[in-house]
């Protein structure tokens, strides 16, 4: 820098540049009169401030951690855009029932607002080093914790969303009116090749219409990842031939590299696989990169969401489950797992029923009970397969399709695998309490209060489904959500 532009830079009157250290307030990152423009991507943050922490002055740092902003004024803001770069902080709101008065320390729900310039066109990886890049660990705040986006139409037309979406897979599968059937093969780890295919073929013969791998199968001493390929597709085709159904086995093609997940994922199309699975863990770039071979390929795209309760449980800190469902719709997924209510995994109904919108409406309108802040239009992206599992049994059918829904895949590992009569009959006992409360629905019957006398009724001509319901019948997960809605309607308030 040349002496008569620092003498320039330095003798500038001007308050905002001095020199020095200024709250990120007068910095211009909050900014209460800013009107969101309609190709702004909007962030809410719950911000537990520090003591003696301004919530405006919280807000505004955040704004400008995740934007433009470091620790102290520096000149070169001068040589940009800086007025529309910097994101700004536009509201503040207390979250109910914190503070003084109860259990728990003031929080404040801050909306900031961010340029579209300040992110790359389709990618999730940059999107998310600015919105949960280093403000996560600020001083200035206790906890952090990313509720909602909203995301303009601008920005998600740059991504190429679900290849192949719910209408099409229920084209392909030739399966509609109701939910979808899974399990997951169990025990996760041990079996040998032959063996997992053995567990594969009875499930699907037995009435499923998928299998899949779980998330920690991958390419183990006990069982390498092409001889349980060739052994799942061998299951795969058998029972196709003796049911006359389309079946599917999601093979987990998750590794330690991209270029051995692409060899894995190839020698699956090869084999005619029509589903692949891949886990959360692998990264926002190398899904991005899966959907888009899934799509070159016309495979659909399955996500485990392995490892996201370590960063979406806790109320106070981290990310909730509907920003993850919306980033994994932008990045091209065609099934996640999304949570089940009645399960044995963190499922408040309220908040699943918004994770479930998220990722199957065209247009998510503003829902508060349900944790949604924002009103969002998909711009056509393909709706999401949401998908619940985890400790869910036949006995739970009328609550599940109640609270879930048709589009959805009902994944039932223990609940299958487990059965007294063996495998097969778990999964005749599960299509056989589906097809009773599909029936029952559509009869126009109040399947979920009538719920077990139409299980029971069914189980006097099954016996697969008798003996379901009286191992499992009276199995629950009855345990306090620890993520729930802040703003709750009346009616469910005094329940």
């Amino acid at each position: 820098m040349s002496a008569a532009t620092s003498q320039r830079v330095t003798g500038n009157t001007n308050a905002r540049y001095k020199s020095g250290v200024i709250p990120y307030k007068k910095m211009g990152y909050w900014q209460p009169d800013y009107v969101p423009k309609d190709s702004d991507v909007i962030a809410l943050f719950r911000i537990t401030p520090q003591e003696n922490v301004d919530p405006e002055e919280a807000a505004a740092a955040v704004a400008g951690e995740s934007s433009t902003a470091t620790w102290t004024v520096v000149w070169t803001d001068r040589l940009t855009a800086c007025e529309l770069y910097r994101a700004k902080a536009y509201r503040v709101d207390r979250v109910p029932n914190t503070g003084p008065g109860t259990k728990t320390e003031a929080q404040y729900f801050a909306y900031i607002a961010y340029d579209l310039d300040l992110f790359e066109p389709g990618s999730i990886a940059n999107l998310t080093a600015s919105i949960i890049g280093n403000v996560f660990g600020f001083k200035a705040v206790k906890a952090l914790r990313l509720e909602d986006m909203r995301i303009p139409v601008a920005y998600l037309k740059t991504f190429q969303g679900p290849a192949t979406g719910i209408v099409v897979e229920r084209e392909r599968l030739d399966k509609f009116g109701r939910p979808l059937l899974g399990a997951t093969t169990k025990p996760k780890l041990g079996l040998s090749g032959r063996n997992y295919g053995r567990v594969v073929y009875e499930a699907l013969k037995g009435g499923l219409d998928f299998v899949k791998d779980d998330e920690n199968i991958n390419s183990q001493p006990f069982m390498h990842w092409r001889d349980r390929f060739l052994y799942c597709m061998e299951a795969v085709n058998k029972a196709s031939a003796a049911t006359g159904e389309v079946k599917g086995h999601y093979l987990n093609v998750t590794a330690g590299t991209m270029e051995d997940m692409y060899e894995r994922a190839d020698f699956a199309k090869e084999l005619g696989t029509g589903i692949i699975m891949i886990d959360l863990v692998v990264g926002y770039t190398a899904i991005q990169s899966m959907a888009k071979w899934a799509r070159r390929n016309d495979v659909i795209l399955h996500l485990h969401r392995a490892g996201n309760s370590t960063y979406s449980r806790q109320k106070n800190h981290g990310m909730n489950f509907r920003v993850i469902c919306k980033w994994m719709r932008m990045a091209g997924v065609d099934h996640i797992h999304a949570g089940t209510v009645v399960g044995k995994l963190e499922g408040d109904p309220l908040m699943i029923k918004g994770f479930y919108d998220t990722l199957r409406e065209s247009h998510t309108r503003q829902s508060l009970e349900h944790g949604l802040f924002f009103e969002q239009d998909w711009a056509s992206l393909n709706r999401v397969m949401p998908v619940a599992s985890g400790g869910i049994h036949a006995g739970q059918m009328h609550q599940l399709i109640h609270y879930l829904g048709e589009d959805v895949v009902l994944q039932f590992g223990g609940g299958t695998i487990g059965h007294p009569m063996g495998i097969q009959a778990g999964a005749t006992a599960n299509r056989v309490a589906l097809e009773a409360m599909i029936m029952a629905r559509n009869e126009g019957r109040d399947y979920l209060r009538e719920g077990p006398e139409i299980l029971q009724a069914a189980a006097r001509h099954c016996s697969p489904l008798k003996a379901a319901l009286d191992t499992w019948g009276d199995i629950t997960f009855n345990y306090e959500s620890t993520d729930t809605a802040d703003f709750v309607p009346t009616a469910t308030a005094s329940a």
